[in-house]
């Protein structure tokens, strides 16, 4: 079979969606073009398919007209109807049991409340993101190259072309500020909008400064501010708070940002610290949705200038603690301080070399596709 054809077939979360599905409707959102429709369209007949943004299908919406004696519907982008939850409601205590409903969209579709009576109790949510390592079953240096490169989104991975990646992501950019923004959001200046997005990749592995951010752009922080959770809200970007706990003085408030198209990074440093944690978050999020896991990405710096780019942890404990290297180096130091605090985290230092080993304190130094293969 056809590499990507296998690839698309058997998405990490596609068995997880389908159970639980038959318990109740199903939330599946994440960036545009990231996959969300083809696996709508391999649960459902074309004709049960109905998308918010196709003329023809908005008006079978507004009229109330759904397809009938179907087991499967797929309703695509329709959080960006002012009544979607009112609609989703109405059909979901209607055929519950009958029919089963996926929802899916390009934002996060908790945050949109916009009308209507609460959904709570109705829906599982999923999240579903770029391609990684371990999903593609790379093996191969060039493997790596691709994915590093290319990014995870399917069309311009899978075409493996820069000229190509670089046309998409243009037109990727033009879409998401010119049509996903305007038909959600309510902004004037689209302009400045688009300054802060080609701003932010320059920024990833520092914390995130909106007065440094607001001054190049010439707004205020606080709208500064607004844009960035605008495109968190529609899977542009995704914010890693600090690690803290009572017994280490940490910083609380600075996050760092990182983008969900990693190769939008230019820097092959920052790009690599995007590329993991994009596989960190996409293991988070696959527990908290399959399994209901309280886990989350944090990065941790004390209020020493002791930094370590990711800490996986739960509302218990740190479980992971992770430094990455673009080269195979000396051990971290504030990477043995966090390891000697918390002795029962796994830590890791991961590198593009091929040393691969376990120091005295029980940190392991491996390549990078050594821990991503651990995860989804």
């Amino acid at each position: 079979m056809d590499f990507k054809i296998t690839v698309m077939n058997t998405r990490y979360n596609f068995t997880n969606i389908l159970e639980d599905l038959k318990e109740k409707m199903v939330f599946l959102s994440g960036p545009r073009q990231v996959g969300k429709t083809t696996i709508a369209k391999q649960i459902v007949p074309n004709q049960a398919y109905l998308n918010w943004d196709i003329p023809e299908h908005r008006e079978q919406i507004l009229k109330g007209i759904f397809p009938s004696n179907q087991p499967f519907w797929a309703l695509d982008e329709i959080h960006k109807y002012s009544k979607w939850r009112n609609t989703l409601k109405g059909l979901y205590d209607k055929f519950h049991g009958s029919t089963e409903i996926l929802v899916t969209g390009s934002a996060k579709l908790d945050f949109y409340k916009r009308g209507g009576d609460s959904l709570q109790g109705r829906y599982f949510s999923h999240r579903l993101h770029p391609l990684s390592w371990k999903e593609v079953g790379a093996k191969a240096s060039s493997d790596w190259d691709q994915l590093f490169e290319m990014g995870g989104f399917p069309e311009p991975f899978f075409k493996g072309s820069s000229t190509y990646q670089k046309r998409w992501r243009r037109e990727y950019r033009t879409r998401l500020i010119q049509e996903e923004i305007v038909s959600l959001e309510k902004l004037n200046d689209l302009g400045k909008l688009e300054q802060l997005v080609f701003f932010l990749p320059e920024r990833v592995g520092s914390p995130l400064s909106l007065a440094s951010i607001a001054r190049d752009i010439e707004v205020s922080p606080k709208t500064a501010g607004s844009w960035v959770q605008i495109l968190e809200r529609l899977y542009s970007v995704f914010l890693v708070p600090p690690y803290h706990k009572k017994s280490v003085r940490s910083v609380k408030k600075e996050k760092k940002h990182y983008h969900w198209d990693w190769a939008t990074v230019d820097h092959p440093p920052a790009r690599l610290e995007n590329l993991v944690a994009s596989h960190l978050l996409k293991y988070a999020h696959f527990l908290q949705d399959t399994r209901g896991e309280d886990i989350n990405l944090y990065y941790y710096r004390d209020t020493d200038g002791r930094e370590v780019d990711f800490v996986l942890a739960d509302y218990k404990k740190a479980l992971f603690a992770i430094e990455v290297k673009w080269a195979d180096e000396d051990v971290h130091k504030p990477l043995r301080y966090f390891k000697n605090k918390f002795p029962e985290v796994e830590a890791w230092q991961i590198h593009l070399g091929k040393k691969d080993y376990i120091t005295q304190e029980g940190i392991r130094v491996a390549p990078v596709t050594t821990l991503l293969e651990r995860f989804v």
